[in-house]
């Protein structure tokens, strides 16, 4: 593996960090602290990238990738899947509470309707 690109090693060591993110809980303001850094690193990446392309360049020879270009959809398919973990996982939670929330609703109905119909003490 030590004669490979650099970049192949950045990509595995990339993919295995959002494994990781996957099997991680979202709640909590340190997962929420994380995700602001990252975005603001992101930008700040995109916008040296746009201001100084050849430095883009000069980063991804230095990883073993021929153009920097190829650098950016390596980088930007890695956050691609990033963020498609991510929204699972927050769509995931989301359910979750959504069908808790439908649960307790139809329980709290049931003893409402047995309450207003007399069939006897709820609860």
């Amino acid at each position: 593996m030590l004669d490979q690109p650099l970049i192949k090693i950045v990509l595995l060591v990339a993919i295995v960090v959002i494994t990781l993110m996957l099997n991680r809980s979202t709640a909590g303001s340190r997962h929420q602290a994380v995700r602001r850094l990252l975005l603001v690193g992101f930008v700040l990446l995109a916008a040296a990238a746009v201001l100084f392309p050849r430095l883009l360049t000069q980063v991804a020879q230095a990883l073993g990738v021929g153009r920097g270009a190829d650098l950016l959809l390596y980088g930007l398919t890695v956050f691609f899947l990033g963020y498609v973990a991510s929204s699972y996982r927050r769509m995931r939670q989301v359910e979750q509470q959504v069908t808790t929330l439908a649960r307790e609703l139809a329980l709290r109905q049931a003893v409402h309707d047995r309450r207003e119909h007399g069939d006897g003490p709820a609860g």
